[in-house]
């Protein structure tokens, strides 16, 4: 690239040893950045990621920097921190220990962007946005499901008023995730001990939030069913173990306007759909179906008239009476299209909603239903302001 200014950019990666941090953010993300040669500015500079990895593991590290040729590693936070050219830190551990290398992190002076949830409870989530902005760092939490090709269609069609008046939404996530004695478990045994912040309503409210605000409305009112489906599961040693988290939730939200969502996620139920999630829309003009990658519609004008009758077989081919709605542009991955957009934030000051405030409302979220789930009752959900 001659005659193109480079700029490289430190980044501390903590937590690249676990599945989401090696696969979508070091590998799918950072290092495919690196592949293609940067990531181009808009004063036609070319910004070139480092990573710097860090964990737990010593073996673990060394093995994937060197499957991907990087010169840079280590156990110790504090002294990857202390790295002079390092800008951002990148937080994708276990929940229970992100809070604390945050602070460090910003007490360092980097710039943050983590996976969520930023914390573990909602007063502690606020208290790291309030420390950020008092430390004038820029900080980011990913929001990955927003940039799933599915989903940005269906944000199309909504945008695009094809619903008229939206009604309902009604979401199907989860899959089976095996107890770890027979096969191997596809998630890690945190996932299913609440002292180690584990709990499908943890995890996946945090991703209702935004998807349901953003492309939606407001969240007003939780309620929440949760449950412990399976009580017992064998970690990776092959020990068993008593299985004290949530496995399963069914959620109902209100939303402003009237619009009721209904979110149900499992880690226990098998699959009878065509992705992993998959939302369904209904409007007074049209409904739709999205899910990781495709997005179908029925509009008022071609929805069939089907009539209740048990004593027949159903005659109707129901899923081909549905459109699919094409793509129109090109989709990269959602991990790296924030990645992206984060570096671009804090190198040129372009504009990042999803800032640690973003990340307090999905663990407040989290955390009433939680409370909603122990109460028995719909709560509703106070604005938060730092």
């Amino acid at each position: 690239m001659a005659g193109i200014e480079q700029r490289s950019i430190g980044i501390v990666m903590n937590g690249v040893t676990g599945r989401m941090g090696y696969r979508q953010h070091l590998l799918r993300s950072i290092l495919a950045l690196r592949e293609q040669g940067g990531l181009r500015l808009a004063d036609g500079a070319v910004l070139l990621p480092e990573p710097i990895l860090v964990g737990r593991s010593e073996a673990k590290l060394a093995s994937i920097a060197k499957d991907h040729g990087i010169d840079r590693w280590t156990t110790d936070l504090d002294e990857a921190l202390a790295l002079p050219d390092t800008e951002i830190y990148f937080d994708a551990q276990v929940t229970s220990a992100r809070a604390d290398a945050i602070k460090k992190a910003i007490a360092a002076g980097k710039h943050i962007y983590t996976e969520k949830p930023t914390a573990e409870h909602t007063e502690g989530a606020l208290e790291l946005a309030r420390l950020a902005r008092d430390a004038g760092v820029k900080a980011g939490v990913v929001q990955d499901k927003l940039f799933l090709p599915g989903l940005r269609k269906l944000k199309r069609l909504v945008d695009g008023g094809f619903f008229g008046q939206i009604l309902s939404v009604r979401g199907e996530f989860g899959y089976w995730v095996f107890e770890g004695d027979w096969q191997e478990a596809q998630r890690p045994s945190w996932n299913y001990r609440a002292e180690d912040g584990g709990g499908i309503i943890v995890d996946m409210f945090c991703h209702w939030r935004y998807v349901l605000e953003e492309i939606f409305a407001g969240v007003r009112t939780v309620q929440c069913q949760g449950a412990t489906h399976i009580p017992q599961r064998v970690d990776e040693a092959g020990r068993a173990y008593a299985a004290t988290a949530d496995d399963a939730a069914y959620g109902i939200f209100e939303l402003e306007g009237g619009v009721i969502a209904q979110v149900n996620s499992s880690w226990t139920t098998r699959v009878f759909r065509d992705e992993l999630v998959e939302f369904q829309v209904d409007g007074t003009e049209g409904s739709a179906v999205a899910g990781l990658r495709r997005c179908r519609v029925q509009h008022r004008s071609m929805t069939p008239k089907p009539v209740w009758n048990p004593d027949l077989p159903a005659g109707e081919d129901f899923r081909a009476q549905w459109q699919e709605v094409p793509d129109n542009e090109q989709f990269d991955n959602g991990f790296k299209v924030q990645w992206e957009l984060f570096l671009k934030h804090v190198v040129s000051g372009e504009e990042f909603p999803w800032d640690f405030l973003a990340g307090a409302r999905g663990v407040q979220l989290a955390e009433l239903g939680l409370q909603a789930w122990r109460e028995g009752r719909r709560l509703d959900v106070p604005d938060l302001k730092l």
